[in-house]
């Protein structure tokens, strides 16, 4: 997501999602555009009296929709803290919290596998909506009557911050009621297991919103169901990967630096993009005096005209910030380095920095798809099932 931070809480980041700003003025004009029915709703919940002649008079429902609006993300960012606080109490860092079109996301840096961990973290979030909503419902019986504005405001916050407490516990992966689901089933199951578990369940669950958002013509509720399932089918190919490459390092299945074939900064661009027809090569380590200085990938070559590659070098094209990995690290976090950098592959050094090989996105793959088929997955998550 492009996005830009506005701020910080508790030293987490917080940052806008540019489809935010276009959801923004929605929020507000339909919350403008339906005073009256938002103000019988609330009087209906909570038995409340509003002077809705005074709501509805000259530009105060437009007021009315932006300040309600800001106030519910508001609410999503303390529901975001909630999540973010707990993982930080029990030692996962927060890149940052971000709104953007569906809500707020808090990016934690490792998902936990202790199911208690896991629970108060998910639940976290339902509770400070809960106690939002609570605490507004309160200050809305003690307002005078006659400060309709505030009341409405307050009391469509209350309202909607139940809402959105009840709204994500139900069990849809990966919402937090999916999360939630997913905790109490690793209490008695390898986590592995317990995630494909409540991912099916959130995918069933995004089919029916589907339906019903078809059937509605509700877009909201079509975009929401979008989001459940591609979410709940990302995390559990993300588990199981995690699980299939518990035990194997970049070692493993690297290509060995005596086995790699490399280039020269000196070469051409036209022997370059000969070699890589020739050998079905997409991207190589530049190497010179057995140093490396460079990668450069079909890519690179591509910015180059076909009739001035004789003209131009490797060097000239190549990069020079080269992406390293420790042949020890784990296999699942080369993925998500090349998953976060956007790049085919990265160079293997040892503990010296020396290079001793390369391992690619196709390595990555292939290695997953051989251990999985060889069942092997299927003890990895043993070992991931923690005691009640």
């Amino acid at each position: 997501m492009r996005s830009f931070k506005i701020g910080s809480a508790f030293g987490i980041p917080i940052k806008l999602d540019l489809t935010f700003l276009l959801i923004l003025p929605v929020f507000a004009y339909l919350i403008g555009s339906q005073i009256s029915a938002q103000a019988d709703l609330i009087q209906s919940a909570f038995g409340v009296a509003l002077d809705t002649s005074a709501l509805t008079a000259g530009t105060t429902p437009w007021l009315l929709g932006v300040v309600a609006a800001v106030g519910l993300f508001a609410g999503v960012v303390l529901h975001e803290l909630g999540h973010s606080l707990v993982a930080q109490h029990y030692g996962y860092p927060i890149d940052s919290i971000t709104l953007w079109i569906l809500g707020g996301i808090a990016n934690l840096t490792d998902t936990p596998e202790d199911w208690k961990q896991e629970f108060q973290i998910a639940i976290a979030g339902p509770v400070v909506s809960i106690v939002i909503g609570v605490v507004c419902a309160a200050v809305l019986f003690v307002l005078p009557g006659d400060v309709a504005f505030a009341k409405f405001v307050v009391g469509y916050l209350a309202l909607m911050n139940l809402v959105l407490a009840a709204f994500n516990l139900l069990p849809g992966f990966p919402m937090d009621g999916g999360r939630v689901l997913r905790a109490l089933l690793a209490r008695s199951r390898p986590y592995a297991r317990a995630t494909q578990i409540a991912a099916e369940v959130g995918k069933g669950f995004a089919v029916l919103l589907g339906i019903l958002g078809l059937l509605a013509w509700n877009l909201i509720f079509i975009g929401i169901a979008f989001f459940i399932y591609i979410g709940a089918a990302s995390e559990a190919q993300q588990t199981m990967m995690s699980a299939v490459f518990e035990d194997v390092t970049v070692g493993d299945i690297m290509t060995p630096v005596t086995e790699l074939k490399t280039v020269s900064p000196s070469d051409s661009v036209a022997d370059l993009t000969e070699r890589m027809f020739r050998e079905r090569h997409t991207g190589y380590p530049v190497i010179e005096n057995g140093e490396i200085v460079g990668m450069v990938t079909l890519g690179d070559a591509r910015e180059v005209d076909p009739v001035e590659r004789d003209a131009y070098t490797v060097e000239d094209i190549m990069s020079k910030d080269v992406k390293t990995i420790d042949k020890e690290e784990n296999a699942m976090t080369a993925l998500e380095r090349i998953q976060q950098e956007s790049i085919g592959r990265l160079i293997v050094t040892n503990h010296h920095g020396e290079l001793v090989g390369l391992i690619s996105r196709t390595d990555l793959m292939t290695a997953f798809d051989i251990i999985q088929s060889s069942g092997r997955q299927n003890d990895a998550p043993t070992a991931r099932v923690k005691n009640a």
